[in-house]
């Protein structure tokens, strides 16, 4: 197998493991003009509505790179609630390239994802294993973790997210009617400031048939080669049903709905 394509699939396989892959780029202290921005909790108030409830599903997703091929690998998703009362959501690849292990457990409070812990694992044969941890201390508002072998411990702001619980998050707000949104998602020791918009709507053939759906994007800083774009289903309780990255060197990432089962 050439270089490239080694390296392809390896970028791939993170894309569709974590969208952490896409809260990293180009988030380096870049300014973005101010913008209105709506939070879940806030929109659900400002209609004297209760926020949107969660529910326990299960889908699964392929991929593909450049013009079509594709990869010989999944990836599930899954958000079950456990008898305390807490969610763990899950985002598993299996491929023969490597194997992938990520979930988060968290509460649901006032429309907003409360993160407990956060693990992280990637093994593959032509990729360095790597591990991730994150824990979540609420009572004396701390956050402490590793991050491929190094040891972090910081001040944890009121609504920090997790890399895997942001996304849960971004559905969950779209769902209550936000059309732009920020969060601060812990990554490395630190936190990003994520930003997000919703540019339309669009109707796709999936292979759940013609879906409709919000068409958002990952709002980057000026000048930003990497583009994300994101399709979620509002039939489908605002489920991710498309996924696509393109690289500044042109390469495209794209990631697609197979089966789906929501509760």
């Amino acid at each position: 197998m050439h270089k490239h394509s080694n390296r392809s699939l390896s970028v791939l396989l993170l894309i569709l493991a974590s969208w952490q892959t896409l809260a990293q780029a180009d988030n380096t202290n870049a300014e973005v003009a101010p913008q209105d921005t709506d939070t879940q909790a806030d929109a659900a108030n400002a209609e004297g509505q209760p926020a949107a409830e969660l529910k326990p599903l299960s889908a699964t997703y392929s991929a593909a790179l450049d013009k079509g091929v594709a990869i010989n690998g999944s990836a599930k998703r899954t958000l079950e609630q456990q008898p305390d009362g807490t969610w763990i959501l899950r985002f598993d690849v299996d491929s023969f390239l490597a194997d992938i292990e990520e979930h988060t457990r968290f509460r649901w409070e006032n429309g907003r994802v409360r993160p407990i812990s956060y693990r992280y694992k990637l093994s593959g044969f032509m990729i360095k294993d790597r591990k991730r941890s994150i824990d979540y201390d609420w009572d004396v508002m701390s956050v402490t973790g590793e991050y491929e072998g190094n040891s972090f411990t910081m001040p944890l702001p009121p609504e920090a997210l997790d890399p895997l619980g942001y996304q849960l998050q971004l559905r969950q707000d779209l769902k209550a009617g936000s059309e732009q949104v920020r969060y601060e998602v812990t990554d490395k020791g630190d936190f990003d400031e994520d930003h997000f918009a919703i540019i339309g709507t669009e109707v796709l053939e999936t292979k759940l048939g013609q879906t409709e759906t919000v068409k958002a994007e990952k709002v980057r800083s000026e000048g930003s080669k990497r583009e994300t774009l994101m399709w979620f289903a509002p039939e489908l309780d605002y489920l991710l049903v498309k996924l696509v990255q393109v690289e500044p060197d042109g390469t495209r990432y794209e990631i697609n709905i197979d089966k789906a089962n929501i509760r």
